[in-house]
């Protein structure tokens, strides 16, 4: 799975955590927030874009991203897609909690996971399941308006 960033370039998982781990030895005694989060859109050309965002944010003072995209076949089901979604920011906190644990990080970032699901719109019938994927795989959950991950940075890419 290759990531990109937009200072960086094309980047293996592997150099994306690298990347991320050598910005937050910059200043290690800061707050840091470790996001994750997921978005997708429907295309003409009757498939999906998705666009998975792994962000790195010290607190007051910026942060970075890289993301992940790749195209799928069509999914009418607008629950269908937001599931997958769900599926593919836990699949990338999952490795990203496991490399943070071999290298002794899990204390110090703790993954949130950004849904791009919200109280207002066709979304809101499925808060409380996708949010419990979440919870119930070890991560906080966050959604709109406060999913930034999702809302903002990973939806710049599925265009």
């Amino acid at each position: 799975m290759d990531f990109y960033s937009p200072t960086k370039g094309k980047l293996s998982f592997n150099e994306t955590y690298l990347d991320l781990i050598d910005y937050v030895n910059q200043e290690p005694h800061a707050q840091w927030k470790l996001i994750i989060g997921s978005d997708s859109q429907t295309h003409l050309n009757k498939e999906v874009t998705f666009v998975t965002a792994i962000i790195i944010h010290r607190v007051g003072k910026g942060g970075r991203y890289y993301f992940h995209k790749q195209k799928h076949r069509f999914m009418e089901s607008l629950r269908q897609r937001i599931y997958y979604e769900t599926y593919l920011s836990l699949e990338v906190a999952s490795k990203l909690t496991a490399k943070l644990a071999g290298n002794g990080y899990d204390d110090e970032l703790n993954i949130e996971i950004h849904l791009d699901v919200g109280e207002k719109g066709e979304t809101r019938g499925i808060i409380k399941e996708v949010v419990g994927m979440v919870i119930g795989s070890g991560y906080s959950a966050r959604i709109k308006p406060e999913s930034y991950g999702a809302m903002k940075v990973a939806d710049k890419y599925t265009k």
